[in-house]
């Protein structure tokens, strides 16, 4: 298994266990718990030495899921928009494209839930 797989599945495994505590209300627990995930990912995608799809977009999502889920909307959009700026398949490409609906959202303060909509002035 590739440095980039173990660092990707150990993310995914800190990720599943910081939704549990959040679940349960350990919003502390489980913020701690994203960023060591993200911090995972963030050195899966560091292992990448030419954009090979669909794992290239595959963990730009992921990454920008994460920095979400740690509050760091910014950064999961420069994760999004660096994936689509390539040629992500268009089932990814779509989920990427709702991670920055997401991101915006929480950007300009609308709850988790909120529904974005666009304005002519937009």
């Amino acid at each position: 298994m590739s440095a980039l797989d173990k660092f990707h599945n150990k993310a995914m495994e800190v990720a599943f266990f910081a939704d549990q505590e959040r679940r349960r209300g350990n919003e502390k627990r489980a913020t701690k718990l994203f960023e060591q995930a993200l911090e995972l990912e963030l050195k899966a995608l560091d292992e990448i030495t030419e954009p090979v799809e669909p794992t290239y977009s595959i963990l730009h999502r992921s990454a920008g899921w994460l920095a979400l889920d740690c509050n760091k909307p910014r950064l999961a959009e420069q994760l999004a928009c660096k994936a689509l700026a390539g040629e992500p398949y268009p089932k990814i490409a779509k989920e990427l494209r709702d991670l920055l609906v997401k991101t915006y959202a929480r950007m300009h303060g609308k709850p988790k839930g909120a529904a974005v909509t666009e304005t002519a002035d937009d």
